[in-house]
Formats: C-alpha cells, structure tokens, sequence
C-alpha cells in the first residue's frame, strides 16, 4: 500500500512538474517591421484581432513598431538583443525574404538565423494594363515585348531588386528578354503605381491582387494574368494564371511571423499550435479575408522548411538578374 501510494505521489509530481514547465505566454507582441498603417501594421493586426476573435488566447496581443530595412532592423534587433524571447513574435512578408536572400539584411545573417511559426494569408502578383491597351492576354502583350523591349515602360512600387520590380522581371524574363534590359520606373507605393498606369507614364503596372479591386471594379485597368500557382476562386476566378498562358511566372506574396532562433522547442510547438487551431476558426479566417488575403494555413516545422526554399528560389532569380554574384 506504501509502495503505492509512493508511485502515486511520484506520478503526481511529475505531472505537476511537467504543468508548471508548459510554457504559456506572459507579454505576447507582434513587432511590426515598418511605421504604423502598412502591409506589416496589418500582418500584425491580423494575429492580434484574428486570435483574439478566434478565443485563441486569453492575454491580449500587443502591436509594436520597429521600422526600417523592410525588416532588417527587426531582425537584426531579434538576433542580437531577444533571440531567446518567446513572447516576440515578428511580421515578414516575402519583400523579407527577398532582402534577406540578396543579404541586405547584414552579412553573417540568413534564413537559418529565426524559426518561422505561422502565416496570415498570402497576395498575388497581377499583370494589369488600361482597359483600353491592345492586349487581352499576357501572350499578345509578350509579344510585343519581344518586338521591342524598349517601347515598353513598366512600374511598379520599390526600386531595383524589390518584389515588385522581381515581378516585372518574371514578365520581361518569360520574353526572353534579359531583365536587366528592361525600363523600370520605381514608385513610392502601389498608389503612385496604379495612379502612373491610368496616366499612360507606363504600360504595364505588375501590381498585387489584393490592392486592384477597385480599379478592376471601375472598368479602368484589366488584367491579363494572376501570378498564383493555380486560378484563384470567388471574385478573381475569371482571370487566367500567367502558368496556365505557358509563361512561368508566379509570385506569390507570403504574409506571416517568425520567433528568434534561439527560442525553445517547447515555445515554438505552443505558437505553431496556436496557429494550428487559428486556422480552424471561421473567425480568423473572416479577418484574413476582410483584409483582402488568400488564406494560407501552414505552420511549424512545414512553413520553416517551405520559407528556407522559398529564400532558395529568391536567392537564384536574384543571381539571375545580375543583382547578387
């Protein structure tokens, strides 16, 4: 009876023991990589508003600001100050990942130096002309490329080795036509973008999906392809993938969070099942989508493997292009 009661006590210690060891968040905090009210304010929202929403956790997900670098700042700071932190998660987007396959975030730092937790949802690449241009398909318009690719002006906003100016790339690329050839205007933003597109200053705006709505909804602007590795569904259904018109050219704009590489096993499981258990909610979902995203659920080790292949490909089209040896 003794020696049962001992195991019992036993038994009930290491249960005790393991309980007080879960890890459980005390200050969670999304560091947003930019000033407020861009598309990295908004990943972060995404996670505080959508797991809020989704009852996902009972503490409150704060917002902060950390600008600068299209996330260099952040994740040098993560790295060097917090790499242990289990309660920082950071916002990336694949404008991230690029800079940090062409190293721009610092020398000794790669895609290896975070642990990449969860997405929000993903964009895609569109290759929009006016309404009243001479093509209808991204074949009729690469033709012409092909004829003359100094006729054609594209734009798009970020300068030379940005995502958006990869995104012309892609296009200029599937003509057969060295990128490093093609007349680029850099913009501020996709407003100037779309703004220089209606304004005949450039003929082929290589925007995202998420922000054409309205100009596709006012008749002023068509698209001739979605750069998604399949036809998307609902609204955008109509409009054929640039893969589908036999040009490899997809651009897939990733929305989500990485933790510090040296944060623990046991921190990192807790917030990839977090995301886990996110994804199933219609909640979270409804303020992924009410922010005009695809929803993409992939989280843990899958999306850490994914991002690291994903910095892979960013890497060779950037050497590619002539803009890293």
């Amino acid at each position: 009876m003794k020696a049962k009661i001992a195991s019992l006590l036993l038994v009930g210690g290491m249960t005790a023991a393991l309980n007080v060891s879960a890890f459980e968040p005390s200050k969670p905090t999304c560091i947003a990589p930019a000033k407020p009210g861009g598309g990295f304010d908004l990943t972060c929202r995404i996670l505080s508003t959508g797991f809020a929403n989704a009852g996902i956790t009972d503490i409150p997900m704060a917002v902060t600001f950390m600008p600068g670098g299209v996330g260099a700042v952040a994740y040098n700071y993560i790295n060097s100050t917090t790499p242990d932190d289990p309660n920082k998660l950071v916002a990336f987007s694949s404008g991230s990942l690029l800079n940090l396959a062409q190293g721009k975030f610092g020398r000794n730092l790669d895609e290896n130096d975070a642990r990449w937790v969860g997405t929000a949802g993903v964009d895609y690449g569109a290759i929009m002309v006016r309404a009243d241009a001479p093509w209808n398909t991204l074949g009729e318009l690469v033709d012409d490329i092909k004829k003359d690719p100094s006729a054609f002006v594209l734009g798009a906003g970020g300068g030379v080795g940005s995502q958006d100016w990869m995104k012309a790339a892609i296009v200029v690329k599937s003509a057969g036509v060295d990128p490093k050839k093609m007349r680029y205007v850099a913009y501020e933003g996709g407003g100037e973008a779309s703004a220089a597109l209606l304004g005949g200053h450039i003929k082929v705006y290589p925007g995202d999906v998420g922000e054409i709505k309205g100009l596709v909804e006012s008749g002023k602007v068509k698209i001739l392809a979605i750069m998604s590795p399949e036809r998307l569904k609902g609204e955008f259904s109509n409009y054929p993938t640039a893969i589908e018109q036999g040009y490899n050219a997809e651009w897939t704009i990733l929305r989500g969070y990485y933790l510090g590489p040296k944060v623990s096993d046991e921190a990192y499981n807790y917030w990839a099942d977090q995301f886990k258990k996110a994804y199933k909610s219609p909640a979270f979902e409804k303020v992924v989508v009410d922010q005009n995203l695809v929803p993409f659920t992939m989280s843990g080790p899958a999306l850490d493997s994914y991002i690291k292949e994903r910095v892979g490909y960013m890497r060779g089209l950037a050497q590619e292009a002539g803009l890293i040896k």
